[in-house]
């Protein structure tokens, strides 16, 4: 489940990419999810008979003719007059055997042309002229006949060396990507597939034995780690391990093969990657680093002979010296335990190359509990996840801003509603399982193809689908579009454009169109994720199934359409759908009651469409958007259609349909038969959440948003609105209060507001102590409570195991430790979320509390309790939320809106302490309140505003005018806000003038 995929830190990636020879294996990588089954006993009686038929085709039938008939034509040259002879049985059985042999060398042809296919694994078979039934009987008999071939190749020692040089333990052959990538046309491929994929099995296997080989050759470089003694209560563990040595804790499972089941120091064996013995000797990949590790037993004057013995011993046991095929990296495939056979075509590289510190994963996957109640649909959308996710942060910071501005009136200061159920577990879902990043790449690797094109004054080719897979993007065409614009690279073949991660982290933001807005996550097929662009299908996409399955697959496309970050505009109408999805995306979700609606709608849409292409001299919307217009014009329309249409109205819309491809409008459509008219594309979802499409050689594991996760998802974004809250609704109350009086003096206190400091506990040890403190960061921001697996997923990123993650809370257990009571101050609630104890006060808990105290309780009634706590609060703020964060730690602020809420709330103190001061006329100490607000808060205008007045007050026009001249440095090339201006005119009414003379 791909998510975020920052490095959980700056120095041991650094580490990694500095240390790293770069691989020269080439990358030209491309998805590979096809598995090949094991031979069975009935493929082999079809390969038998298979062999029959053609030997009595292509041997037989020749045979026949010659020993039986012999040569039909005349042996000269036929005179006028034979062809006024009677027609005998001799002239027509002649004629008849011409046919048949004109018929067997067009057979033997298409033999030969299916065969050289097959083989080369390159292409679609040539077309034979008049062929169809002939080529396709000779393409299914040489399919059966090497379906058991190419496995029989296996033990032929000219094949086993096929593929030796040019390959590395990460790179898969050319001939199985060539042949493996799912796509749209699999139908034309699969023909050739199997023979294909077993040569490259044979390939793969010959390069796993080389890389073997060459592990012996240099088996004094192997590296060697000794598992060390606890130390309190950590316990190392490969996770850690695979961290410090290798860049990467994810590849603990590398160590771990190269590992197993080897006989250790003490008799015992590696079986489980989490049972590990103090004491225990690890052989490590070749690209380990670190001052702990042993390269050469005999010249390591810093490990005992006994260690030394123990290491050497223990080198003799590996597959190195026993002639196994793992190599040093741990092989190219999974051992039992879940991975693929040696029968199957191996999947691309998981875990990054050695020069590479980047890949596609999460911490779901390297979690292997269950989610706690977690929305599995979406932990298993990275994508869709991002989108909601970001929509949901916009959503909450426009109503703070709009709460602030007044714009709902007596809300200023609305903390946002704190969510829970249903609508709890499906944003920790969201926190868990987004993935930002890859959107992020996704966004600007398709927007840089598009100006690359543009520069080239090319036009944008029809892309069909998107495949993501390892962190690369695959682009599928719909035809040849020549070669592509560098960084990209020519997949498989001619119609796949294929771009690698480290590629794409190059690309910075330009400023074009989105080129592919119709992209939308359908589901993965063995970790490789497809991306279907639904405005470049040629006719209707079809859904077929159970109603409530195929409304989770339209829920899930609709959401992701409407929020996802890789386009501009787009309209999507939605029609038979149970739950109104409009809060998710106002401006580009509208709800229409029918499909008679639809049909009058989408007429009057191509009408208009088909016209504004023929004056802008268009030939499709691709054209249009790399052109002057690129931002205003030729956005995606997209239609989907849950409900089962009339016969009559199908064929209404499968007429629309025909030409929507060029104008930008795509069809997906909901059916129960499956049998839908101008349907290009049809696909099935199953009751197993498989969606199928088998004319096009798909079967996935299908993306849904089940109703009741649309249910939550949507609440969350209805709380959001302010408008939408209760009238009475205490909004302005903190979500936690604290006892601002001298007896609710905290036992441990945060201080986040400005430098991260924190008072009350002594400071850990080692490198876990910045692991601690974000930790304890985020449970202080989240009073609610931290679901363990969010925890997880903000502190790394990555991914993380199990035990790494028990042992940090552990250890955070012991640091925060007891109340006088013997309560821990860190413990979980019913939901088993992380709850901080009331003894465990931040700054931004004080200062929300006394903000709260001043305008609503105790300040209300008392002018001086007011003006102490608002001037306390004001102390406090030393700056921005944790403001000497180390580089590349605390990612999830991302995802916060406290960013927005502190300068909010700081300027809301700011100014009550600013209206306190100027009731009794006290202008200097309310530039003094002001000015140590807009420290922290240097784009709100109405601190910019008071402190105008503020300074009118002083009678210091001079000093006015200096401040104006401040401001409107500060406005850059976009100029004062009209109310500046306003206020300026007002105040200053020769400020234009004095400026002038000043600059």
């Amino acid at each position: 489940m791909p998510r975020r995929r920052t490095s959980s830190s700056s120095s041991s990636t650094g580490s990694t990419t500095g240390t790293t020879a770069p691989t020269t294996a080439p990358r030209n990588r491309t998805p590979q999810p096809v598995r090949i089954r094991r031979r069975s006993f009935g493929d082999f009686v079809k390969a038998f008979f298979a062999f029959l038929a053609l030997a009595v085709l292509l041997v037989g039938v020749p045979g026949a003719l010659a020993t039986q008939i012999g040569w039909p034509l005349p042996s000269g040259v036929p005179s006028l007059d034979w062809l006024q002879q009677e027609i005998t049985v001799d002239t027509f059985l002649n004629i008849l055997t011409v046919v048949v042999w004109l018929a067997w060398a067009q057979f033997t042809a298409c033999v030969l042309v299916e065969m050289k296919a097959a083989l080369s694994g390159v292409g679609v078979p040539g077309r034979v002229p008049g062929a169809g039934p002939s080529q396709l009987l000779a393409r299914q008999l040489v399919a059966a006949l090497l379906l058991v071939g190419a496995t029989a190749a296996s033990f032929t020692p000219g094949l086993s060396q096929l593929g030796q040089s040019g390959y590395d333990a990460h790179q898969k052959p050319t001939v199985a990507s060539a042949q493996q990538t799912p796509g749209f046309f699999a139908q034309q491929q699969e023909q050739a597939a199997d023979t294909a994929a077993a040569l490259a099995e044979q390939a793969s296997h010959a390069a796993s034995h080389a890389d073997a080989g060459g592990s012996t050759a240099k088996q004094g470089d192997t590296k060697y780690y000794r598992i060390q003694p606890p130390e309190g209560r950590h316990h190392d563990s490969l996770w850690e391990i695979a961290e410090r040595h290798l860049g990467d804790g994810r590849r603990y499972k590398e160590i771990f093969e190269l590992n197993k089941d080897r006989i250790q120091p003490d008799g015992s064996k590696l079986s489980e990657a989490s049972l590990i013995r103090p004491g225990w000797i690890m052989e490590m990949p070749g690209d380990a680093r670190g001052g702990e590790l042993v390269e050469m037993p005999d010249e390591a004057p810093n490990v005992s002979p006994d260690v030394q013995q123990q290491i050497a011993d223990y080198a003799q046991t590996g597959d190195h010296a026993q002639g196994g095929g793992s190599g040093a990296q741990g092989g190219g495939h999974e051992h039992a335990g879940g991975g693929p056979s040696a029968s199957q075509v191996s999947l691309p590289e998981q875990r990054p190359a050695p020069d590479s510190g980047h890949q596609q994963a999460t911490g779901v996957d390297a979690e292997s509990e269950s989610s706690f109640g977690l929305p599995e649909a979406l932990l298993g959308a990275p994508l869709l996840a991002a989108g909601l996710l970001g929509a949901l942060g916009r959503r909450r910071r426009q109503a703070l801003w709009q709460s602030a501005f007044g714009a709902v009136g007596g809300r200023r200061g609305m903390e946002p509603p704190t969510p829970s159920g249903d609508a709890q577990d499906v944003q920790d879902a969201l926190l868990v399982g987004a993935d930002p990043e890859g959107v992020r790449l996704l966004d600007r690797s398709l927007r840089g193809l598009a100006a690359s094109l543009a520069e080239e004054s090319r036009a944008l080719p029809v892309v069909y689908a998107a495949w993501l897979s390892n962190g690369d993007l695959h682009l599928q065409l719909a035809q040849p579009a020549g070669k592509p614009p560098a960084p990209w690279q020519q997949g498989q073949d001619q119609t796949f454009w294929m771009l690698a991660r480290t590629d794409a982290e190059r690309y910075e933001d330009v400023d074009t169109a989105a080129p592919y807005p119709g992209l939308v996550s359908l589901g993965t097929m063995d970790d490789s994720r497809l991306l279907l662009n639904l405005e470049a299908v040629p006719g209707i996409v079809s859904l077929s199934g159970r109603e409530a399955d195929r409304a989770a697959v339209f829920a899930s496309v609709a959401a992701e359409l409407a929020t996802n970050g890789w386009s501009d505009r787009m309209t999507i109408t939605l029609v038979g759908f149970g739950q109104d999805l409009t809060p998710l995306a106002p401006n580009r979700i509208r709800h229409l009651e029918d499909v008679e609606a639809l049909v009058e709608t989408m007429e009057a849409e191509t009408r208009q469409r088909r016209g504004a292409l023929g004056a802008a001299g268009h030939d499709s919307v691709l054209t249009g958007r790399t052109g002057p217009a690129q931002h205003t014009r030729w956005a995606p329309h997209l239609v989907l259609l849950a409900a089962q249409p009339s016969a009559e109205d199908a064929v209404k819309l499968a007429e629309l349909a025909a030409d929507a491809s060029r104008l930008g409008i795509g069809y997906l459509v909901g059916t129960e038969t499956g049998d839908l008219p101008g349907a290009a594309w049809e696909m099935e979802i199953t009751g197993q959440g498989k969606l199928l499409a088998p004319l096009l050689g798909l079967e996935l594991d299908a993306q849904l948003l089940p109703a009741a996760q649309q249910q939550a998802v949507v609440e969350l974004f209805v709380d959001a609105d302010p408008e939408n809250r209760p009238e009475g609704d205490p909004a302005n109350r903190p979500p936690f209060l604290v006892d601002i009086s001298e007896q609710g003096r905290p036992a441990v206190y945060a201080r986040l507001v400005g430098p991260y400091e924190i008072i009350g506990l002594d400071t850990p040890d080692g490198e876990r102590s910045a692991l601690l403190h974000e930790a304890l960061a985020l449970l202080l921001l989240h009073r609610e409570g931290v679901h363990p697996r969010v925890l997880s997923s903000a502190l790394w990123p990555r991914g993380v195991t199990d035990d790494v993650r028990n042992a940090l809370l552990d250890r955070l257990r012991d640091w925060l430790g007891a109340d006088p009571d013997g309560t821990p101050r860190l413990g979980t609630d019913g939901s088993g979320r992380l709850t901080l104890a009331k003894s465990v006060v931040s700054d931004l808990d004080v200062l929300r509390s006394l903000y709260h105290e001043a305008t609503q309780g105790k300040g209300v009634g008392s002018r001086a309790v007011r003006g102490r706590l608002l001037t306390d609060a004001l102390v406090l703020v030393r700056g921005p939320l944790l403001a000497d964060r180390p580089e590349g730690r605390y990612r999830w602020l991302t995802h916060e809106i406290v960013d927005a809420q502190l300068p909010l709330l700081v300027a809301d103190t700011g100014l009550a302490l600013c209206e306190f001061h100027m009731e009794k006329n006290r202008a200097e100490k309310a530039i003094e309140a002001l000015n140590a607000a807009l420290r922290t808060a240097p784009a709100d205008e109405r601190l910019w505003h008071e402190l105008l007045r503020a300074t009118h007050a002083t009678g210091d026009m001079s000093r006015l005018t200096s401040l104006a001249t401040d401001l409107i440095g500060r406005s850059g090339a976009r100029g004062l806000p009209p109310r500046t201006e306003a206020l300026l005119d007002e105040l200053l009414p020769t400020w234009r003038d004095a400026i002038a003379a000043v600059g």
